[in-house]
C-alpha cells in the first residue's frame, strides 16, 4: 500500500502544482466525516423517557468535541440533573428530533416570591426562549435562564439551532456547562463543584448525587446490548416468562407454579384468595425447574449463590441471574424484592399486589446487585 500511495504522488508531482492542489481540496471535501458512535449503549432505565436517555448519551457522546479537556463526563450526571430539574420532561411529548412540548418554563423571576425566588432577572432573550419579555424564566428539561443558554447553548442534532426545549440540545448544553474550562468530573469534588455552579445549593448537591448515584448503579455507562441466554439460564428465564400475566399473590408460588397465598402484605394486602406469584415465589418456581431449590423470601435468596454487588452494576449481570432491591443497598437484610434478569436491563418479576407477573426495566430505586446460581 505503501508503494502504491508513493507512486501515485509521484505521478501527480509530474501533472503539476496548481493541479495537485485541487485534487486535494477536492478529496477534503469529499472524504465523509467519520460516523458518531452509536448513543444507544444502554437498555431501558425505569423512569426516564427512551428518548431522553438517548438524548442523555447523545451529550455524553459529543461532548469531547466540544470541551476537548473535560473528564468523567457520563449520562448519569447530566440524568441526576434533569431528574431534579424536570423529572425528565415527564408529562410532555418529546418527537423523535428532541422537540419538547409544550414548553417547560419555570416561574417568573420577578423577585415577587413566587416559587421561591426573590431577586429579580429582567429579560435578556425579548421573550425568544421563555415567552416572557419583561423578566427571566428557566426553560427547557434542564432549567436554563435564557441568559446563561446564550453561552452554554450547543447544537446537538444538527439542525443548525440551539434550543433548550429541544432533548439533545439542552442535553448537552448542560454537559458544557457542567464542564466548565475543563473539569474531571470522575473527580468526586469536582463533580460537586460543578453541580454547585449549575445550582448553588448544597441541598440540591445532595440531591442530584443521589441520583447519580442510583443511575450509576444500573450501570457504568454500557449495558450489554444483545445477550442470549442458554442452557439452564435459558431454562429458568422460558419458566419465569411462560407465567407473564398471573397474578401477584402475597407469599404465592411454589416449586410447582402458582398457588394461593397469605395475609399479609406491609400495605394490607392478602394473598389467601388469589392464585399467583409474589416475587420471590416466581424466582423459587423458576429455579425448580433447573433442580435448584431457592429459600422463600427474598432476602434469603440473596445469600444462595455467587453475590453480584451493586457497586459493579447491570453490566457484571447475565441472563438468569437473581436481581435484588433493598432499601440500603449495602445491607442484605433491608432486600425487599427480587426479580430474574433479562439481558439489556430488563427483568421478569412480580412487582407488587394489584399487578400480574411482567417484564420490565430494572428499577433505578434501591438496586442491590445479584445473585449467580448457575
Amino acid at each position: 500500500m505503501t508503494r502504491r500511495l508513493g507512486c501515485a504522488a509521484f505521478l501527480l508531482a509530474l501533472l503539476g502544482t496548481p493541479l495537485l492542489l485541487l485534487l486535494i481540496v477536492i478529496a477534503a471535501q469529499t472524504t465523509p466525516r467519520p460516523a458518531a458512535p452509536p448513543i444507544e449503549t444502554v437498555g431501558q432505565v425505569s423512569g426516564i423517557p427512551a428518548r431522553m436517555l438517548a438524548a442523555y448519551q447523545n451529550a455524553a457522546t459529543r461532548l469531547p468535541q466540544q470541551v476537548p479537556t473535560c473528564r468523567g463526563m457520563r449520562w448519569p450526571i447530566l440524568a441526576g440533573i434533569a431528574r431534579i430539574e424536570s423529572n425528565h420532561a415527564t408529562g410532555h411529548t418529546i418527537s423523535p428530533g428532541g422537540d419538547i412540548t409544550p414548553r417547560i418554563l419555570g416561574p417568573r423571576l420577578d423577585g415577587s416570591g413566587a416559587g421561591g425566588n426573590v431577586t429579580a432577572f429582567p429579560d435578556t432573550d425579548n421573550g425568544r426562549f421563555d415567552g416572557d419579555t419583561a423578566y427571566e424564566r428557566a426553560v427547557g428539561p434542564f432549567q436554563f435562564l435564557p441568559s446563561t443558554w446564550n453561552g452554554a447553548g450547543r447544537d446537538a442534532n444538527d439542525d443548525q439551532i440551539t434550543d433548550p426545549h429541544n432533548a439533545d440540545d439542552a442535553a448537552l448544553g448542560a454537559a458544557v456547562y457542567l464542564c466548565g474550562k475543563g473539569r474531571d468530573l470522575g473527580d468526586r469534588g469536582q463533580l460537586e463543584a460543578a453541580i454547585l455552579q449549575y445550582n448553588h445549593s448544597q441541598a440540591y448537591v445532595e440531591d442530584v448525587l443521589g441520583w447519580i448515584d442510583r443511575y450509576s448503579q444500573l450501570s457504568t455507562g454500557t449495558i450489554p446490548i444483545g445477550q442470549h441466554a442458554t442452557g439452564n439460564a435459558r431454562t429458568v428465564i422460558d419458566a419465569a416468562l411462560a407465567q407473564e400475566g398471573v397474578p401477584y399473590s402475597w407469599g404465592g408460588g411454589n416449586a410447582n407454579g402458582p398457588s394461593t397465598g397469605i395475609c399479609c402484605s406491609p400495605s394490607g394486602k392478602s394473598g389467601t384468595h388469589i392464585r399467583g406469584f409474589d416475587c420471590s415465589g416466581l424466582a423459587l418456581y423458576a429455579y425448580a425447574q433447573v433442580g435448584i431449590n431457592l429459600p422463600r423470601t427474598a432476602a434469603a435468596q440473596a445469600g444462595a449463590g455467587r453475590r453480584i454487588p451493586a457497586s459493579a452494576g447491570v453490566g457484571a449481570l447475565k441472563p438468569g441471574d437473581l436481581v435484588f432491591f433493598a432499601y440500603n443497598h449495602t445491607n442484605d437484610a433491608t432486600i425487599h424484592h427480587v426479580g430474574i434478569y433479562l439481558g439489556n436491563g430488563k427483568m421478569i418479576n412480580a412487582p407488587r399486589p394489584g399487578t400480574n407477573v411482567r417484564t420490565e426495566a430494572l428499577w433505578d430505586d434501591g438496586f442491590a446487585g445479584g445473585t449467580r446460581l448457575l
